[in-house]
């Protein structure tokens, strides 16, 4: 059996990294595409020379991160980088099948004369193809301490697990999550059109310049607009159901699950995430999700796990109206990382399809999971609920809530703010006002009944709080932010 030649495998590490042959003049891939929020602080963990660790870009499918691979190679490339010191390779290539990090870095090195202290920047991309990568590339970190080793992959769940086990001290995770509500506009172009920013001092407000085409735009974002690819692509607009289900959901679901954990009936596994996805927004128990899924509870405790980790789902706990937590979790509430996923499975929704509440909800979390670091429940009673409520890690009280709707309906039916202002009655640490998202109001001070209120439009939450975390986010790598600045985030 004839085994590939290395002339072959030197041929096709040449095709992928052009820049060898053109150097710092050559065109990159996708250079011309909108870099993320995202790009600038992994841009600076890249040449942060003081940590000896490997970078692992992780997140969901087509959510951009061989592209921002490409733009951090442009960068370099344009920052007087040698060419001949950056090499990209993507695992899933058939070529380098069987073949171990080592020997694919040994060969570029050999290529060009570069010795061990050689400062290079190594891309491996879909490194969840390679078996044992995290073994492979832990060797490399503690061999080669001028090497900068990046990896990226899809496999969410295997890179997070393999990342936490066996890469102890030598791995960093930088999790690039589904596109923000802000990030949407400024690629779509209209970020400036619709929202208008003023600054007073330190303070930024923010103000909806046409609340109506601001809402079709954040219609048009819980449709398909967690992807770039989608949102830049006529063809995939027009049927975006088939390009996320086919080579998202399913490819997660019927491969990458399956093949990391050993998952054997994946038609049960399929059917619990139609029926979470269906319910995204809503509180579920696990006595129910088996009922309607046909799954045993002890298993539906396991995809959970999985599903979370594969950065399909995101599970938020339950307190009650005293700020307790309960000691048996039964009930969750259960939202989609993208709300994009429940258009593609279910089809697409209009402003006032019923669906709405619940994907308004659905995208406000999904703003929220770009944070690391905010603590966030739902309340719920006999007589009431609070969609979110941030809790103090120090005072285990609340520190402030939200109550999202897609709704005007309550700026006129005071009697629907009851549940609030119970909820505030008993935590009078709990910072004023409280925030109502509705479909076009905005009133930044309602009092009822002693309770302080603030009314403003969900799109325009949606669009300040994922500005904000982005901004948050750039500042982090010591660099000016481009636009969306505010000194707070829940209003």
């Amino acid at each position: 059996m004839l085994e590939i030649a290395k002339a072959d495998i030197l041929s096709r590490l040449a095709f992928d990294n052009p820049w060898w042959e053109e150097g710092s003049t050559g065109k990159v891939a996708f250079e011309d595409t909108p870099r993320r929020k995202y790009f600038e602080p992994f841009q600076a963990a890249i040449l942060d020379s003081s940590v000896r660790r490997a970078l692992v870009l992780m997140g969901p499918r087509r959510v951009g991160k061989t592209v921002m691979v490409y733009h951090s190679i442009h960068a370099l490339l344009h920052a007087g980088v040698e060419a001949n010191r950056i090499l990209y390779v993507s695992l899933e290539t058939p070529i380098y099948t069987g073949l171990s990090l080592e020997r694919i870095l040994a060969m570029f090195q050999e290529q060009f004369k570069h010795n061990r202290h050689a400062k290079l920047f190594v891309y491996f991309d879909e490194i969840q193809y390679l078996k044992n990568w995290e073994v492979h590339l832990k060797s490399l970190v503690d061999s080669y301490a001028d090497c900068k080793f990046i990896a990226t992959g899809s496999a969410a769940a295997a890179l997070r697990l393999k990342s936490n086990e066996s890469g102890a001290g030598r791995f960093s995770d930088y999790v690039l999550p589904p596109l923000t509500f802000a990030e949407y506009l400024q690629f779509v172009g209209r970020d400036e059109e619709l929202v208008a920013e003023a600054r007073q001092g330190t303070r930024i407000t923010y103000t909806a310049r046409n609340i109506e085409e601001l809402n079709a735009e954040f219609v048009h974002y819980l449709n398909f607009g967690g992807y770039p690819e989608a949102v830049f692509s006529e063809t995939i607009r027009a049927n975006p159901g088939q390009y996320i289900k086919s080579d998202i959901i399913d490819k997660v679901l019927l491969r990458d699950l399956p093949s990391l954990y050993g998952i054997n009936d994946i038609q049960e596994l399929n059917r619990l995430f139609t029926t979470l996805a269906y319910n995204t927004g809503n509180e579920v128990s696990l006595e129910a999700l088996s009922a309607s899924s046909g799954v045993a509870k002890n298993t539906i405790k396991r995809y959970l796990e999985y599903l979370e980790a594969a950065f399909l789902i995101r599970r938020v706990e339950r307190i009650d109206n005293n700020a307790r937590r309960f000691k048996r979790a039964m009930c969750f509430k259960v939202y989609l990382t993208n709300p994009s996923m429940r258009a593609a499975l279910f089809g697409q929704v209009e402003a006032d399809s019923p669906a709405m509440g619940a994907l308004t909800e659905t995208a406000i979390f999904s703003q929220w999971q770009h944070s690391q670091s905010t603590n966030l429940y739902y309340a719920r009673w006999n007589s009431g609920e609070i969609d979110i409520v941030s809790m103090s890690s120090e005072t285990q009280g609340p520190q402030w809530a939200v109550e999202v709707k897609w709704t005007d309906r309550p700026y006129k039916a005071r009697a629907e703010l009851d549940n609030c202002v119970d909820f505030a009655g008993r935590h009078p640490l709990l910072r004023q006002p409280i925030l109502m998202t509705s479909r076009t109001v905005t009133d930044s001070e309602l009092i009822y009944k002693g309770v302080s209120f603030q009314f403003q439009p969900a799109s325009l939450y949606a669009y300040l709080l994922s500005a904000n975390l982005l901004r948050q986010l750039v500042a982090t790598a010591g660099r000016k932010p481009v636009r969306s600045t505010s000194p707070k985030l829940a209003g």
